[in-house]
C-alpha cells in the first residue's frame, strides 16, 4: 500500500485478496491502525504466489528490505551465539558459532554474547575433559597440552583416552547441555558405586568429583522447570512503541533472555506474529515450542512453516493456566520492564542531543553522527575509517573502512577527500542517507581540509561539520603537576573554538565517536601492514604464491619456523622440491631482512 508520493506505509499478505481489502476499506475491520493507514492509502500493488507460505516468506523478505511505516519495525541488529558439535567427529569438541546450519550437527544455545557461550563452554571442560583445540593442531604437539595436566583435557590427540570412553565423555556433555542434569547425577552415583566395589579407588574419586561439580551447577540454577526446550515471548506496549522479551527454557530451565525493542501500528497478535517471521525465519534455534502472550495470525502456517525449518513438529500456544501461562507473564513482566528502562534512556539521549543541538548551535539535534579518520605511516597502507552512531550508539552496521587507493605519499587532505567521495557518492548517499553531523579529528586545519574536500565534491552545506581537537599537555615538564588543555570543537565559519565543559554528557559523547573512529581506523591499518610486512618474505620468493605460503604456516605453525626448517622438512611439502626449499632458506636467512619481530 502506497501513499500519494509512492512512499510504501504497508506490506500484507492474504489468503484471499479481495476479501481482505474489502475488509481494509469497509467497515469490518476495526483495529484503529487501519483507520489512520487507509487516511493514506492512494494505490494499492499486489503480487501472486502459488502457496500461502510462498506470500508468508515473500511479506518477510520485503518488510525486512523496505522497513514501511505501518509494518512492525524490529530493532534486533545483535547476532547471537549457539555451542556446536559434530558428533560424526571421533574426537569432537565444541565450538561457538554465530550461524546455525543444516549440516548434521549439533547445536545448543542460543547465548545472548560471546562470554556467556565461553562461560558455558568453560564449565563443560571443567567436569568433562574434552579436547580443546582444533585435532591438526593437537596432533602437531610432541607432548599433551598444559590443559591435560589440569584434568581439563583427556587428550585424545596422544592415545591418553579410548575412543569408547572418550564417546561417553561426550555423550554426558550433551546431557549436560540438555539439561538433564539431574539424570547424569543418577548415572555417576551408579558409576562411582560400581568403581568402589571393584575397589578402583582412583576412578570413584574421580566420579566422585564429576558428581561434585554437577551438583553445584544445579544449586545455582534456580528456575527449574518441567518440559523441553521452549521460548516464551513477553510483549509490553506504549503507543507505537512496544518491547519484547525472549526467555529460552532449554532442558526444563530457563537458560537465558533476549530483548528487543520496535515500533509499529500493529495490533498484539500482528506483532507477535510480525516477530516470529522477523526472528525465526533467520539462521535461529527453533525450540519445539513457542509460548505466547497472545494467538498469532495464520498461527497454523506459522507452525507449518517452523516445523518445515526445524525438520520436527513445533507448535505455538497460549496458555492460560498453570506453570506455562506463569512463564508467560514472567516474559510479560520482563517487557514492561524493559520498555520503562528504554523510556529512561531515550529520554536521556533525546537530552543529551538537544543540549549538543544548543552547544553547537547545530540545526537540530544530532540523531545521527559520523565520523571519520585516515591512518597511515609515512605514506604507507594507508586507510580510512567512518563510524556512525545512531541517538548516542554506535551502528556498527553502518561502520565502513576504506583502503586508499589513489593518493600516495603523506597527503591526509587528499585521503580524506577520496573517502568523501566515495561515502557520498550519489548511489551511497540514495542507500545510506546523509548524516545530521559529521566529525574529523583535528583542530582549525583538518576542519578547513574536511570542509574543502566536501565543497570540491559538491556536498558542503548538505549536513553539520565540526572537528574535535585532542586536549595536549602543556608545561616544559619541570612541574609535578600535570597539565592538559582542554578539548576544543572547531565549526566552519568560526575562528575560536567552543570550549565544551570536560566533564560535560556533550563532550563525553564527541570524545567517544572521536576515539572509536581512530580505534577502528588503527586496527585496520594494522592488520594490513602485519598481512603485508607477513607477505614480503615469503611470496617474494618466484614460485610461493598464497597456496604454497599458507600450507607453509600451516605445516611449521609460524614463518620462525619455517625459518628454522631443514631443507628436507621444508621439500616435504607438497608443491616444494629441494631446490625451492634452499630458495625458501636463502632467502628467509639471509636475503629476505624479514625479521621475526615484523612476523609478528
Amino acid at each position: 500500500m502506497r501513499d500519494e508520493t509512492g512512499t510504501i506505509l504497508y506490506i500484507g499478505k492474504a489468503g484471499n485478496l479481495r476479501q481482505r481489502v474489502r475488509s481494509y476499506f469497509g467497515s469490518t475491520d476495526a483495529r484503529p491502525q487501519v483507520r489512520f493507514l487507509m487516511a493514506r492509502v492512494t494505490t494499492i500493488d499486489f503480487t501472486v504466489t502459488d502457496t500461502e507460505k510462498e506470500a508468508l516468506l515473500l511479506e518477510n523478505t520485503l518488510i525486512k528490505q523496505l522497513r514501511p511505516r505501518y509494518n512492525l519495525n524490529l530493532k534486533d541488529d545483535k547476532t547471537y551465539f549457539s555451542l556446536q558439535i559434530d558428533l560424526k567427529d571421533p574426537f569432537p569438541r565444541f565450538h561457538i558459532v554465530r550461524k546455525l546450519q543444516r549440516d548434521g550437527t549439533r547445536y545448543f544455545g542460543p547465548y545472548s554474547s560471546a562470554a556467556a557461550a565461553r562461560e558455558v563452554v568453560r564449565q563443560i571442560q571443567r567436569i568433562f575433559p574434552l579436547r580443546h583445540y582444533p585435532w591438526k593442531s593437537c596432533q602437531r604437539r610432541t607432548r599433551p597440552c598444559l590443559y591435560y595436566q589440569l584434568g581439563q583435557c583427556s587428550a585424545p590427540c596422544h592415545g591418553k583416552i579410548s575412543s569408547a570412553d572418550y564417546r561417553l565423555l561426550v555423550q554426558d556433555a550433551v546431557l549436560f547441555l540438555e539439561g538433564k542434569k539431574r539424570d547424569l547425577v543418577v548415572g555417576f552415583r551408579q558409576r562411582m558405586k560400581d568403581a568402589a566395589d571393584r575397589q578402583q579407588y582412583e576412578e570413584a574419586v574421580r566420579w566422585r568429583d564429576l558428581l561434585r561439580a554437577i551438583e553445584t551447577t544445579l544449586e545455582r540454577q534456580k528456575m527449574v522447570r518441567q518440559g523441553g526446550d521452549s521460548d516464551v515471548l513477553g510483549l509490553a506496549r506504549s503507543g507505537e512503541r512496544l518491547a519484547l522479551v525472549l526467555l529460552f527454557v532449554r532442558g526444563g530451565c530457563i537458560s537465558g533472555s533476549i530483548t528487543l525493542h520496535g515500533s509499529g501500528e500493529l495490533d498484539d497478535s500482528g506483532a507477535i506474529a510480525a516477530f516470529i517471521q522477523h526472528y525465526y525465519t533467520e539462521q535461529r534455534y527453533i525450540p519445539d515450542a513457542l509460548l505466547l502472550p497472545a494467538v498469532p495470525d495464520d498461527v497454523a502456517l506459522l507452525e507449518e512453516l517452523l516445523t518445515e525449518r526445524k525438520g520436527q513438529k513445533v507448535s505455538l500456544a497460549h496458555p492460560k493456566r498453570g506453570e506455562k501461562s506463569e512463564l508467560v507473564s514472567l516474559a510479560g513482566r520482563n517487557a514492561r520492564a524493559a520498555l520503562a528502562d528504554n523510556d529512561s534512556r531515550e529520554k536521556a539521549v533525546s537530552n543529551l542531543l538537544e543540549e549538543l543541538q544548543r552547544k553547537l548551535d547545530l540545526p537540530a539535534p544530532p540523531r545521527r553522527i559520523e565520523c571519520y579518520d585516515i591512518s597511515t605511516l609515512q605514506g604507507r597502507n594507508s586507510v580510512g575509517s567512518g563510524i556512525t552512531f545512531l541517538d548516542g550508539v554506535p551502528d556498527k552496521n553502518q561502520y565502513r573502512r576504506y583502503r586508499i587507493k589513489e593518493i600516495a605519499g603523506q597527503d591526509d587532505f587528499g585521503m580524506l577527500k577520496e573517502v568523501f567521495m566515495r561515502r557520498f557518492a550519489p548511489r551511497r548517499v540514495t542507500q545510506w542517507g546523509l548524516p545530521d553531523l559529521v566529525i574529523v579529528d583535528g583542530g582549525i586545519g583538518q576542519l578547513n581540509s574536511a570542509l574543502a574536500a566536501l565543497e570540491e565534491i559538491g556536498m558542503a552545506g548538505q549536513f553539520s561539520l565540526a572537528s574535535l581537537a585532542k586536549s595536549r599537555v602543556t608545561g616544559d615538564g619541570k612541574d609535578c603537576h600535570i597539565v592538559r588543555t582542554e578539548e576544543r570543537v572547531f565549526l566552519p565559519g568560526r575562528r575560536n573554538p567552543i570550549r565544551l565543559r570536560q566533564d560535560s554528557a556533550p563532550l563525553k559523547l564527541l570524545a567517544a565517536i572521536r576515539d572509536e573512529a581512530h580505534r577502528f581506523a588503527i586496527t585496520y591499518h594494522r592488520s594490513l601492514r602485519d598481512r603485508n610486512t607477513l607477505l614480503s618474505g615469503l611470496r617474494d620468493i618466484p614460485g610461493i604464491g598464497q597456496k604454497l605460503e599458507h600450507q607453509l604456516l600451516i605445516r611449521f605453525g609460524s614463518l620462525e619456523g619455517v625459518r628454522q626448517a631443514s631443507a628436507e622438512d621444508l621439500a616435504g611439502v607438497e608443491g616444494i622440491g629441494i631446490e625451492r626449499a634452499e630458495a625458501i632458506l636463502h632467502k628467509l636467512k639471509n636475503g629476505s631482512g624479514l625479521t621475526a619481530t615484523g612476523a609478528d
